[in-house]
């Protein structure tokens, strides 16, 4: 058994979120600095390894007509680059359009004050986009 990670990919950040073990929840689990990306990769193993990890879902920001932008490109980018240095994990490319919106609204709806915070943006984008997928899974 395995849990399913989620990675909201930012230019600074990427948000992080983890299932349970049955894939029925999301969890946010914590943000990563982005740059440098040796070491954010070097983190992002540590994750893999310590929650048990067997698959790695990816949001892929589609532009609303869902074509694919310069975001977008750089999170598969990224992805390639996780590829190459942690081979044993699955990757899944996940929509993520307007997770960020509603991630706002949500730590708003909690009374949460992001503003100062915005890696509390990042991971609750992740849960969202994790939760999107177990979903359909």
């Amino acid at each position: 058994m395995h849990k399913i990670m989620c990675l909201d990919v930012g230019t600074k950040r990427i948000g992080v979120a983890v299932s349970d073990f049955l894939h029925i929840t999301a969890k946010g689990l914590c943000y990563i600095d982005r740059i440098p990306e040796n070491q954010a990769i070097d983190r992002l193993s540590e994750l893999i390894k310590d929650n048990k990890v067997g698959e790695l879902v990816i949001g892929v920001p589609k532009n609303m007509d869902g074509t694919e932008g310069g975001q977008a490109k750089d999170c598969r980018n990224f992805a390639e680059l996780v590829k190459s240095n942690i081979p044993d994990v699955k990757i899944i490319f996940e929509d993520e359009r307007l997770t960020s919106d509603t991630a706002e609204e949500n730590l708003r709806e909690r009374k949460i004050d992001f503003r100062k915070n915005k890696a509390l943006v990042d991971i609750e984008s992740a849960c969202i986009i994790l939760e999107q997928y177990l979903s359909k899974i």
